[in-house]
């Protein structure tokens, strides 16, 4: 995969998107049948289904190693295409990183830096969506849009289904048809039949699909300004067939949880949290929200909710078959940002540069270009999904990533010095902070993120280096740099 500084999309590859190029792969492809041969889809203009989880760790399904957790259709998708083993978000924070999936820029540069409610930029984005829709594609948004409250359509969508701000879990309200209204039933269900139904019409060219699901994402209500409504009950939501599935079920801690303040090494991370188990956060949020340590219980529902969503990935994968298209359907399943489970001290501060928060889930079954049971390594990015959905080509290698995050005032008032930029290699972490101690990890030898090198005379080198790396990085996101 490839970082794209913009999507204007290079002539080969409309080419290729409008089946006249040179890169058509009916001779690797797999046809089920006769029947699939007379499928209305040329090989060279593969339709396309991404499903996006909310906030859904890396490791956070049964193939990824969860210890307990029951996928079977998320596993097929691994066990039948490729899974990357080093993705990484761009920023670990919902709204930005959906509009990097979406745009393959980072946040500095297509400018949603933040959960505040930018409405009127998010219909502004220049989307990949737009670009397939341009080349031929009929293209559909289903679910949680989550780039301000708005949930009225943006631009390069034929057909849209989507929720207002962060969606209600419960008969969820809708906006379908030109209209917002109430849905009865659980959400994930309800965006699994549109998606259904969206993938089973006529048509005569390829289609797009952009499933964004609310879960596992826990009912709130966000206001404009990017905070979270404390009156608002924040409580995550299984569908009710699955409610207490996981009840006896304990999940296996990382080495780096700590029991104390003391034991986290990061200078930074140990001022938050110091600020957060303050009266002056804890009299306002509450330890309900706050969730130190994140209980059992929350890990449970997060597991139980998952399973309607992989229920959805099997309904999809069906129809596909059923339509006689599942080898020429590209399906990409991601999340926009990791979770703490009490790792670093860490729980809802999602947008943290650690590992558990931004390293990503990302799956591909594309089966003339991706071979089954592939396992990747190299390290890819969530600016690089959308230039390679508009290229369809194989992954490129990269030496590093550019995680950068932006904080602000709302909703989590003790992050609010935390911005940073980091580079992540193979090996190595360098985070660097707008207004603490900067931080270096050697990977290799700890995993967990535990003992920081800054400072330390035979890391002096390495720092330097990444740092300047770094410093390239980030000019070249912002469009003043690179090739």
């Amino acid at each position: 995969m490839r970082y794209s500084k913009s999507l204007v999309v290079p002539a080969v590859v409309v080419a290729v998107l409008g089946g006249a190029g040179a890169c058509s792969h009916a001779e690797n492809s797999r046809p089920e049948g006769d029947a699939a041969q007379s499928s209305a889809v040329p090989v060279g203009r593969p339709n396309i289904v991404v499903v996006l989880v909310d906030d859904l760790r890396w490791d956070e399904f049964g193939a990824a190693g969860h210890p307990y957790l029951q996928t079977p259709n998320i596993d097929r998708l691994a066990a039948e295409g490729a899974m990357f083993l080093n993705a990484f978000h761009a920023v670990p924070l919902c709204s930005p990183n959906r509009a990097s999936l979406l745009t393959g820029q980072y946040p500095s540069r297509h400018g949603i830096i933040d959960n505040v409610a930018r409405n009127r930029a998010s219909h502004q984005l220049q989307t990949f969506p737009h670009t397939l829709q341009a080349a031929g594609y009929e293209t559909a948004f289903v679910g949680k849009w989550h780039m301000g409250n708005d949930p009225t359509p943006r631009p390069g969508f034929d057909y849209w289904a989507a929720l207002p701000g962060q969606g209600r879990t419960v008969d969820p309200l809708l906006f379908e048809n030109g209209a917002l209204g109430e849905v009865e039933g659980y959400v994930t269900d309800v965006l699994n039949e549109r998606a259904v139904r969206f993938i089973q019409q006529q048509r005569e060219g390829p289609f797009l699909l952009y499933l964004s699901h609310k879960g596992v994402h826990p009912d709130a209500r966000q206001l404009d300004d990017g905070s979270v409504d404390l009156d608002y009950p924040m409580v995550y939501v299984p569908a009710p067939r699955h409610i207490g599935r996981y009840d006896d079920r304990v999940y296996r801690r990382r080495p780096n949880v700590p029991d104390s303040l003391a034991e986290i090494g990061s200078p930074a991370s140990r001022a938050a949290l110091a600020l957060r188990a303050g009266p002056e956060i804890r009299d306002v949020f509450g330890d309900d929200f706050l969730d130190p340590l994140t209980g059992e219980t929350t890990i449970r529902r997060r597991a139980e909710m998952l399973l309607a969503i992989d229920e959805g990935v099997g309904h999809i994968l069906n129809a596909l078959e059923s339509a006689r298209i599942l080898d020429r359907t590209a399906v990409v399943f991601t999340s926009d940002n990791g979770y703490f489970f009490g790792e670093h001290g860490f729980s809802i501060e999602r947008r943290m540069p650690y590992e558990e928060a931004i390293r990503s889930p990302l799956l591909m079954r594309y089966p003339p270009l991706v071979a089954p049971g592939l396992r990747i390594g190299e390290l890819v990015s969530s600016v690089d999904v959308a230039p390679t959905l508009l290229e369809l080509g194989g992954p490129g290698s990269r030496a590093s990533v550019l995680v950068e995050f932006y904080t602000y005032e709302n909703p989590m008032p003790w992050l609010t010095s935390m911005d940073y930029r980091a580079i992540r290699t193979q090996r190595y972490k360098y985070i660097h902070w707008t207004r603490h101690e900067d931080e270096l990890y050697d990977l290799e030898s700890d995993p967990y993120e535990m003992h920081n090198l800054i400072g330390e005379p035979s890391m002096d080198s390495v720092t330097a280096r990444l740092r300047g790396q770094l410093g390239a990085l980030s000019l070249e996101a912002l469009g003043l740099g690179g090739a």
